[in-house]
């Protein structure tokens, strides 16, 4: 049997003991309609900086990039969900301008951000609302997918009618 030093051993008992990032949305994909309109409304122009935070399927990432000409991030907690997003970069070709993180959105850096999007409960919204104050820069853009950002006002709220799949929805845009 191998012996391990002491600290090896301490690390290794810290990081089994170590909180795990709490999911903050369950996965529920935006439709691609939503996704042009979260980006129009969010003026997103090439070579900004976007993050989506809860990526998903990373279709609001692949747009950015795509459409978009922007330099899209996207943070995914779900190994499968992140792993999917990567593998369609790559056959998208476009690892020089998309980017998933795989790890907690509580955790980032957003201070490089001209846009945020987003698509989480309201709750977490909230959660996350003071790493955001904290760190984004003056003007700017976050767009919120049918949840409101509790304690911020929006500047723009677009309702856009049920167009066939069952509900309406509600973008909220804000300016920092």
């Amino acid at each position: 049997m191998k012996k391990f030093p002491l600290f090896v051993l301490m690390a290794a008992a810290a990081l089994a003991q170590a909180p795990k990032p709490e999911v903050l949305a369950p996965y529920l994909p935006t439709p691609l309609s939503i996704v042009e309109q979260m980006l129009d409304l969010g003026k997103l122009k090439a070579g900004e900086k976007m993050f989506d935070l809860g990526s998903g399927d990373g279709r609001i990432i692949f747009m950015a990039a795509q459409k978009y000409h922007a330099d899209a991030t996207g943070v995914e907690l779900d190994n499968d969900l992140y792993a999917s997003s990567q593998s369609k970069i790559r056959q998208l070709g476009l690892t020089q301008t998309a980017r998933i993180i795989h790890g907690d959105i509580l955790t980032q850096d957003y201070s490089s951000a001209d846009l945020i999007t987003v698509y989480l409960l309201p709750e977490s919204n909230i959660k996350a609302r003071p790493l955001l104050e904290r760190q984004l820069k003056k003007g700017t853009r976050i767009v919120a997918h049918d949840f409101p950002v509790g304690g911020w006002t929006p500047v723009k709220t677009v309702t856009i009618p049920d167009d066939g799949e069952g509900r309406s929805h509600t973008l909220m845009l804000y300016i920092r």
